[in-house]
């Protein structure tokens, strides 16, 4: 178990840990995968993940990949839970936009207090999601992902709810909010274009053509 407060790299490495880790149905992840994701050269991911075995965080078989350990994955929630939280309050409460917010709380995720996370959790009605529909994590760190499918999966004639969307490309989201596209409002898909082509898609009151990769980005829970 770690003994220390565990660096902010350290913290880094363990959310993206826990990221790929749910993106493979909880398999072990492969340094490379770990290295792409952090954009660090595969031997700095090597060094990191036998730092993070030292203090207890991450367990790492040869040729298999790396896990987290429970208090691995505690850490990696509770700074997930920060970060989310900060998201948040800077949209509602500073009219951050939501292409922006992800920036900014990567920077304070890791200096916030408890007694700050718990403040601003009470200001903002202990919210459930942040801006992009993403889980924040409970304050005993449960996450409830919800059943929710890839937009890009989803099949010609599928209808429900749009609900989520990857933080990762400021440009991807502000393309959304430019052409009036909003976290919960529903959907219908109408075309699907063969050999991986762009999608129609009904969304609110509005028709809209979307290409793949945004299509991929996008996370929606199917329903009547």
């Amino acid at each position: 178990m770690a003994t220390t407060t565990p660096s902010h790299a350290v913290q880094d490495y363990a959310k993206a840990i826990y990221a790929l880790e749910r993106h493979h149905d909880g398999a072990p992840v492969s340094t490379n995968a770990l290295a792409e994701r952090l954009r660090v050269t595969a031997g700095s991911a090597s060094a990191m993940v036998k730092r993070m075995a030292d203090l207890g965080l991450a367990s790492h078989e040869p040729y298999r990949g790396v896990a987290l350990t429970g208090d691995g994955r505690r850490m990696a929630l509770e700074v997930i839970r920060h970060h989310r939280l900060l998201e948040l309050y800077l949209t509602e409460h500073l009219g951050v936009p939501w292409d922006r917010v992800h920036e900014e709380a990567e920077a304070l995720e890791h200096v916030i207090s408890e007694d700050l996370e718990a403040r601003i959790a009470a200001k903002l009605g202990n919210p459930t999601h942040d801006p992009h529909g993403d889980p924040i994590p409970s304050l005993d760190l449960i996450v409830d992902e919800g059943e929710t499918v890839s937009l890009g999966e989803a099949p010609a004639g599928a209808c429900g709810r749009f609900v989520r969307v990857s933080d990762s490309d400021p440009e991807m989201l502000r393309y959304l909010e430019g052409v009036g596209i909003a976290i919960g409002e529903p959907f219908e898909l109408v075309d699907r274009q063969p050999f991986d082509g762009p999608l129609t898609v009904r969304i609110g009151e509005g028709e809209h053509v979307l290409g793949s990769t945004l299509a991929r980005a996008m996370r929606v829970e199917l329903g009547a």
